[in-house]
Parts: structure tokens; C-alpha cells; sequence
């Protein structure tokens, strides 16, 4: 049989060219494989940094507390209750510990920064115009107008000493530097029942959560989960966020009111401390 004999006249090409291969070859198995394999550690290692960073809770939500009610109002020229619109709305009152992790007030758990973003509000019911802002605290269980807050975000003003506390005005999102204040926000559906008219039998209207009764509001349509962040920047400039998630269930409110408190505890309530 005849044998083939290969001669290789460039030498010097050759071996470039068996170097662009091995480099080619070097730079496949670096995007294939170890660049997969250290992506993959790196984020086991992000995992790890952020697990050690929220062991001991700076931030936490203490309590909630959760005021129900609704208000009718009489839009009639004569005022003969034949144009009333009806609106629902809850008080929340969200109270913070800074105290679990450090006792005494420092840069680490008093607070720099406070906003509330990614608002959301689900129900069974398009119904009404849906809207959190803040309240003034001093106005809690009181029927108040509110608005939708600008780019969907509530920035608060941070009280830091007493002074600002005496001149503060508490129309605006008022909260202290040492978390002793709750962070005080208003629910409203807004005109979920226009032009209700009382009945010819009744010459009165209730004024909070009886008028839903009378007017035939079903509680399980405006029934509502309410869903946003709250973001603290400490003195440190280290950043905190909480994604709260509050199932407001109405039962009751057909009494007039319905009040109702919840302490919380566990990882559940903790603040996520994000890293820098």
C-alpha cells in the first residue's frame, strides 16, 4: 500500500496558526465553562455576604394597626341626600424597632432617609378610585381626602431634634430619626357608590362603615390587598427595605368601624439590608 507523506513547507504559518487555534480553543472553555463556574461561585458568595449581613436585624416592623370605616357625602343641591357619594377607607399605622439588634440611638439605627414606593391595591372589584398616601397622624380614625402621591412614591421629612418636632407641620410625611413615631399612611376608594340616594323610608344616612350596609355595598368586593416597599436610609448610609403585604378584611365595618391591631415578630417583618 502506498504511504501518504505530509510536508509542511510553511513551518513558521503553521505555528501561528496552531496558536490562534489553542488561543480560540483557551477562550471557548473560559465563556463555556469557567466563566460559568464563576459565575455560579460568585453568586454563592453574594448569597453567603448577604445571609451574614441580615442575621442581626437593624430594622424591623414592631406592630400594624389597622382603623376601617367609610363616609357618605351629600353632593344634592338641597341638600336631600339624593347624590351621595360613598368612599372607604382604613387607617394604618406602621410602628418600627431600631432597638433589637443596637439599645442605645446611634448613626446604625436612627434613621437618615424614608420613602414608601411600588404601591399596588388588588380587589375583586374595579370599583372606585384606589389611592395610599400619607396622614396626618392627628386625623387617624377621621375621614380625610387624600391623593394619589406624585411618581407613585411617599418621601418623608425626617425629625431630628426637638425644635424640628415643636415647628414641624404634620400635613406633610412626618417621621423621627429614632423610629418613635409610627409611620402613618391613609387607604382611600374613593366614590366606590355615586349618586346613592337614601331610601323614601329613611330620612338619615350614616356617616361611617353602616352607610356600605345600607347602601348594599358586598364587603367581599371591596376587600383589598395592599402591597408596597418601605425604604430607610440610616446615618450610616446603609439601606433598608421591607416589601409589606397587608389583606385588609373588612368584616365588621357594617358596626360603623372596625379597629384592629397586629404584633409582629419573626424574620417575616425584618428589614432586608441591601448591599452597597
Amino acid at each position: 500500500m502506498k504511504k501518504f507523506k505530509f510536508k509542511i513547507k510553511n513551518v513558521k504559518l503553521a505555528f501561528v496558526i496552531l496558536i490562534i487555534f489553542a488561543i480560540i480553543l483557551l477562550i471557548l472553555y473560559y465563556q463555556f465553562v469557567f466563566a460559568d463556574a464563576f459565575t455560579k461561585n460568585n453568586f454563592a458568595n453574594q448569597m453567603v455576604e448577604i445571609a451574614e449581613e441580615n442575621e442581626s436585624p437593624i430594622f424591623s416592623v414592631q406592630r400594624i394597626l389597622l382603623y376601617n370605616s367609610a363616609n357618605a357625602v351629600d353632593n344634592s343641591e338641597n341638600q336631600s341626600l339624593s347624590d351621595m357619594a360613598i368612599s372607604q377607607y382604613t387607617d394604618i399605622s406602621i410602628y418600627i424597632d431600631n432597638s433589637q439588634t443596637v439599645s442605645d440611638l446611634t448613626d446604625e439605627n436612627t434613621v437618615k432617609e424614608l420613602y414608601i414606593d411600588n404601591i399596588s391595591v388588588t380587589s375583586n372589584s374595579e370599583t372606585g378610585t384606589k389611592m395610599l398616601n400619607y396622614k396626618n397622624p392627628l386625623n387617624f380614625g377621621r375621614y380625610q381626602d387624600i391623593t394619589t402621591p406624585e411618581n407613585n412614591r411617599i418621601d418623608f421629612n425626617i425629625v431630628n431634634t426637638n425644635d424640628e418636632n415643636e415647628n414641624h407641620n404634620y400635613d406633610e410625611p412626618t417621621f423621627y430619626t429614632d423610629c418613635s413615631n409610627p409611620i402613618s399612611l391613609g387607604y382611600l376608594n374613593k366614590d366606590l357608590l355615586t349618586n346613592y340616594s337614601v331610601s323614601n323610608d329613611s330620612s338619615s344616612v350614616s356617616f361611617n362603615g353602616k352607610v356600605l350596609q345600607e347602601a348594599g355595598v358586598n364587603l367581599e368586593d371591596i376587600n383589598y390587598t395592599l402591597n408596597f416597599t418601605i425604604h430607610i436610609v440610616n446615618n450610616l448610609n446603609q439601606k433598608f427595605a421591607y416589601n409589606m403585604k397587608l389583606d385588609v378584611d373588612l368584616d365588621g365595618i357594617y358596626d360603623g368601624y372596625t379597629y384592629r391591631g397586629k404584633n409582629a415578630s419573626g424574620t417575616d417583618y425584618q428589614f432586608f439590608k441591601e448591599l452597597n
